[in-house]
């Protein structure tokens, strides 16, 4: 039996240690990373920068020191349906763990939905509300993809309001969305998905009866309802049986308290069991004569639902984003610490070209990120050519951020190794909460196919097509040149094929397509700051991903690494 001397002496072994002596951690995540700051710094206007500045410091490092705790508490402590009380009354109410509460609070304390809908910001940042309200969202999503999802469907309630609301419901909802008292808040969700219909919408069920004035009474079961405990609902319903698909759904309002001042009833059946997001209440719905306002006119319902579809979408991406960042910088900062085979973990040319890889899939996402970000907001200032860019680049843009947040937090939890692997990391909670990315707002085929009709019914693809060319001839790039003629070569032949022919090899199309703009987006915003972290990005490009066959690679430094990941400690 081993004493307690030994015992102590064997734990105590100045080798018997994970990482080496000065491992740190960032203390804000928008201070150490350079690539957000560099972004924002230039390409929001001095008065935005100036406004948010100090809401992302202190959101950063709020995400870097606070968040992760009660992340990982309100993961653990999910929702709990409280579906009857002590009389056997239906109560249907959710309950949720302090962290959650306080993960909200940080939300609304860092304006990302003050700075677009408070009516003073929302018109003197108009040209840019997408771009400070998602770098807020960026920094959050650092450490929380559950709770970012009814935040992400409050600012698409918002969106529908403001877009198809009267002035009174506005006058009356809005303050609760820009709010800046977290207890006044009222959050958004949006009651899709029916078991008949999932990425099929045009097959729902659910019904909707005129009751008086602009108010139907809803019937039907939703089968996933992300944030069931929202106040505010927007739910997609048939009017007339008669008419078929998408043309039949109307949308409808539908708040927690009623016009009656009742709570608006709702048959919570349960909550789901998810595998990630685990913090944030979805649950199986029964509407039962359910109170709802008609948002627009009957018949548009999907049309209008497409336009908060489509900035979840992005959402999805900022999300994505986020995590690939994150899991990132997790791995980088193990590995600069870690000690394996005689020197650390980041002086080994196998580990360096992973965390390069990482760097890549990172840069690569940001730039394809923020350059639809940049093309929202002036679609929504009426530039025709940004919207035709912004229906073209959300579908991509979903597609390549979803599957790439997967990829990089599996890889980044490989290259740490089994502690990575272990739940009090926050790695597995990432990579759960990344395996809804690619599902959530359209699984990729239906990216593709939607995609696919952008390049029929807009002029999105060949704006893209001609800015690459801009960007490749001002580079001096002509086998870039010569891969993007490929492309647009395909497409006509595209054209001329049979339906199934045609969504097959559109698959491979756009993703040959994404790989192209990606890498044309790391010279469009590459400049003196920039082209710290873009040069070897591009470099590593070339040697990997762009060249054809098996080429010979060349080892990377780690100075060239760590100036790729572009982290301060």
């Amino acid at each position: 039996m081993l004493t307690k001397t030994t015992q102590k002496t064997t734990s105590q072994h100045p080798k018997n240690k994970i990482l080496e002596k000065g491992f740190k951690k960032s203390q804000n995540f928008y201070q150490s990373d350079e690539i957000l700051q560099h972004y924002l710094q230039k390409y929001c206007s001095p008065k935005g920068y100036l406004y948010m500045e100090d809401k992302w410091m202190l959101l950063g490092e709020r995400a870097a020191t606070q968040m992760d705790r009660l992340s990982i508490l309100a993961d653990k402590n999910g929702p709990v349906l409280n579906k009857r009380n002590a009389l056997g009354e239906d109560i249907n109410e959710i309950e949720f763990h302090p962290a959650y509460e306080k993960l909200t609070k940080i939300a609304v304390d860092s304006e990302m939905f003050r700075v677009k809908w408070l009516p003073e910001n929302k018109e003197q940042f108009k040209d840019e509300r997408h771009s400070l309200g998602f770098a807020s969202g960026f920094l959050y999503a650092m450490v929380e993809g559950g709770l970012f999802c009814p935040l992400c469907m409050t600012d698409g309630v918002a969106r529908i309001l403001d877009l198809y609301a009267s002035e009174d419901d506005k006058a009356r909802l809005l303050p609760h969305i820009f709010t800046d008292q977290v207890e006044e808040l009222y959050t958004g969700a949006m009651f899709l998905t029916e078991k008949a219909g999932g990425s099929d919408v045009g097959a729902n069920l659910v019904s909707a009866t005129h009751y008086e004035g602009d108010y139907y009474l809803l019937n039907g079961e939703k089968w996933f309802c992300s944030n069931a405990n929202a106040e505010l609902i927007l739910a997609l319903a048939r009017t007339n049986p008669d008419v078929k698909g998408t043309k039949g759904l109307s949308i409808f309002l539908i708040e927690k308290i009623g016009p009656d001042g009742k709570l608006n009833h709702k048959n919570i059946v349960r909550l789901k069991d998810k595998i990630g997001v685990r913090s944030m209440a979805s649950a199986e719905i029964i509407l039962e004569d359910t109170i709802g306002k008609i948002i627009g006119k009957e018949g548009e319902g999907f049309k209008i639902m497409t336009d908060m579809i489509n900035l979840s979408r992005v959402y999805n991406s900022v999300t994505a984003s986020a995590c690939i960042r994150r899991v990132l910088v997790e791995a980088y900062q193990y590995l600069s610490y870690r000690k394996t085979f005689g020197k650390t973990a980041l002086d080994h040319s196998l580990v360096r070209d992973k965390m390069a890889e990482l760097a890549v899939v990172h840069q690569t996402n940001f730039y394809l990120t923020w350059r639809t970000i940049e093309a929202l907001n002036a679609a929504d200032q009426g530039d025709e050519q940004a919207m035709h860019l912004v229906r073209i680049l959300t579908p991509l843009l979903k597609k390549e951020t979803a599957i790439d947040a997967v990829y990089a937090s599996r890889e980044a939890m490989e290259a740490i190794g089994g502690l990575a692997y272990i739940e009090e990391n926050i790695i597995p909670k990432i990579l759960r909460d990344a395996l809804v990315l690619p599902i959530w707002e359209g699984a990729g085929n239906i990216m593709v196919l939607d995609m696919l009709r952008a390049t029929f019914k807009s002029e999105g693809l060949q704006l893209l097509f001609t800015e690459m060319h801009q960007i490749f001839k001002a580079n001096k790039q002509d086998d870039l040149l010569n891969k993007m003629q490929e492309l647009v070569s395909f497409v006509e032949e595209i054209k001329t094929m049979t339906p199934d022919e045609m969504q097959l090899n559109a698959k491979y199309f756009f993703e040959a397509l994404a790989n192209l703009y990606k890498t044309a987006l790391l010279y469009r915003y590459q400049d003196e700051t920039s082209k710290d972290w873009i040069k070897p990005a591009i470099q590593y490009l070339k040697n990997s991903k762009l060249s054809n066959g098996l080429n010979k690679r060349f080892v990377l430094e780690r100075d060239e690494i760590e100036r790729m990941i572009a982290w301060i400690f």
